[in-house]
């Protein structure tokens, strides 16, 4: 009996010295990840969730520098081809061995015609199997950003995929809820163990990964909370250890606040406007047989009647850097001198509708996120009597970012009019941009997100020989000249590059701040 109840301390002692060093990290943010099928929902949030659970050839780290991951080295062998050796001994979370079979299958997967991220493998032709250990990638023409590419492009387990009929993305269908969108088998750092939508995500470590632990955590909590109050009260109380965004009107309460702390930075993200210039009749305007967005002129009038610097100063309460192209400092093919914006001009905007056709402006509906950007639903509030001043009969549609992007990022037929969004050039370099924004028929996939439409035939072979350029005298004019050409095009209303303002806890002992906005949590550790 003396030794039974000797052993019974013993393991509760040891299930207590457990408990103590549990290592929970909560985070919240407005809206939930999308899904987490590898190949599906390109959004920044649901992409940073799957960097924990799958991976790629090659990482990005949150300083944005290139690491050996899947693949341990990489040559180039010809003009077209790269060689790249595989990790050995690395297993999928079902215990899997990793092998070129899978590279093979996950690449072709992400080409597919259904996958959101085609964008980052649109150049590869073909991926050789050498041996087990071994890939040939052969793109389609010399490609200059491939290296800053493929970190975004998610390796899956072939005999998985196959297994549980999700061989291909499928997007489309209710909710997105295929059987890759709702479970998970990567080789990351962490493991799905409970999915609810809209509720929560838990990942909990996985043991047998091949990496450097870099974290003290036993248990990872993404809790979206919509409204912002309640979610800077969860902060408070303890309820999570981090948010993002904070609020603006938050962050400085927040910074006088013992116990918390407010990281801030400057971020890659572009947040623009978008117009409907495909349509011969605009969807607000039915039998009418007229859409104003394909004049020039109405884009234009579009553009000059909204006062981004109002919006700074009143809106983003200055955490904002106004833009007037669509790419930011810091992005591969940046112009400063081209970054001047045109001038807020209400009258002459008035001019220009009437010049158009359009004296008592038109009718259309403004597609905006509540829980995406910064401020997003607030900044399409402020822009309603902007352009109301100049005529137009502006209706503001603001939903979850869920059906937001369902709504805008339709590729059949591309439901909206007039919209926002943000884009991170996932290369770190303009033709990312040029490639999903702003083209529509420079290759497989281009302008994946274009979702007005804009097409310009020169600008369309630009990018196309953007992506295939390696002098970079060549490359950086004719990236300098698709950008002005666009610019004057008025194409799309770029607005401004939003601020990073995250939160945590003293619970929290390191959290690195990225500036493409993405949480990592293999790199966080706890008190």
């Amino acid at each position: 009996m003396k030794r039974w109840i000797l052993s019974t301390a013993v393991v509760l002692a040891l299930a207590a010295h457990g408990a103590a060093d549990a290592k929970t990290f909560r985070f919240s943010m407005p809206g939930d990840i999308n899904g987490l099928d590898p190949h599906l929902n390109n959004e920044s949030p649901t992409n940073a969730m799957k960097n924990n659970l799958y991976e790629t050839l090659i990482f990005r780290d949150y300083e944005l520098k290139l690491h050996p991951s899947l693949a341990t080295e990489w040559q180039q062998t010809a003009p077209t081809v790269w060689r790249f050796k595989l990790r050995p001994g690395v297993k999928f979370h079902d215990g899997t061995p990793f092998t070129a079979d899978d590279v093979v299958f996950s690449v072709a997967r992400n080409n597919h015609a259904q996958s959101d991220l085609a964008t980052y493998s649109s150049t590869i032709a073909e991926v050789k199997k050498i041996d087990d250990l071994t890939v040939d990638i052969v793109t389609n023409g010399p490609d200059p950003v491939l290296l800053q590419n493929l970190p975004a492009v998610f390796i899956m387990s072939k005999t998985w995929s196959e297994k549980n009929n999700t061989a291909a993305p499928v997007r489309g269908i209710v909710g997105n809820e295929s059987y890759a969108n709702r479970h998970v088998n990567g080789t990351g750092p962490f493991k799905l163990a409970e999915r609810v939508p809209d509720t929560r995500t838990v990942l909990e470590p996985n043991k047998e990964w091949w990496g450097k632990v870099e974290h003290n955590l036993t248990r990872v909590e993404l809790r979206p909370i919509a409204n912002a109050a309640t979610r800077v009260a969860a902060l408070l109380s303890g309820e999570i250890d981090m948010m993002h965004p904070v609020p603006l009107q938050d962050v400085p309460r927040l910074k006088r606040t013992a116990g918390v702390k407010v990281l801030e930075g400057p971020e890659l993200r572009t947040i623009f406007f978008g117009m409907d210039q495909h349509r011969d009749e605009l969807m607000d305007m039915p039998g009418t047989g007229k859409n104003p967005f394909k004049d020039k002129r109405v884009r234009q009038a579009f553009y000059q009647a909204i006062d981004i610097n109002a919006i700074q100063r009143v809106v983003m309460r200055g955490a904002s850097t106004p833009t007037g192209i669509m790419i930011a400092p810091g992005i591969v093919g940046f112009s400063k001198e081209m970054n001047e914006r045109y001038p807020f001009d209400p009258e002459g905007a008035k001019k220009l509708l009437t010049e158009a056709g359009y004296p008592n402006g038109f009718p259309v509906t403004l597609d905006c996120p509540n829980d995406r950007y910064v401020n997003d639903e607030a900044i399409c509030q402020a822009v309603v009597p902007m352009l109301t001043r100049i005529g137009v009969q502006l209706k503001l549609n603001s939903q979850t970012k869920s059906k937001h992007f369902d709504k805008i990022g339709e590729r059949q037929n591309w439901n909206t009019s007039f919209y926002m969004l943000g884009w991170t050039p996932g290369s770190y370099d303009a033709h990312n941009m040029l490639y999903n924004i702003i083209s529509m028929g420079a290759g497989p996939g281009s302008g994946s997100n274009n979702s007005g439409r804009y097409n310009n035939p020169r600008v369309n072979d630009l990018t196309a020989r953007i992506g295939v350029e390696t002098d970079q005298e060549k490359r950086s004019a004719m990236i300098q000249e698709a950008m002005k050409i666009h610019k004057e095009d008025f194409g799309h209303i770029p607005l401004h590059q939003q601020a990073l303002a995250w939160a945590i806890r003293d619970t929290v002992v390191t959290l690195p701040q990225a500036p493409n906005d993405a949480l990592m949590v293999r790199f966080v550790k706890m008190k």
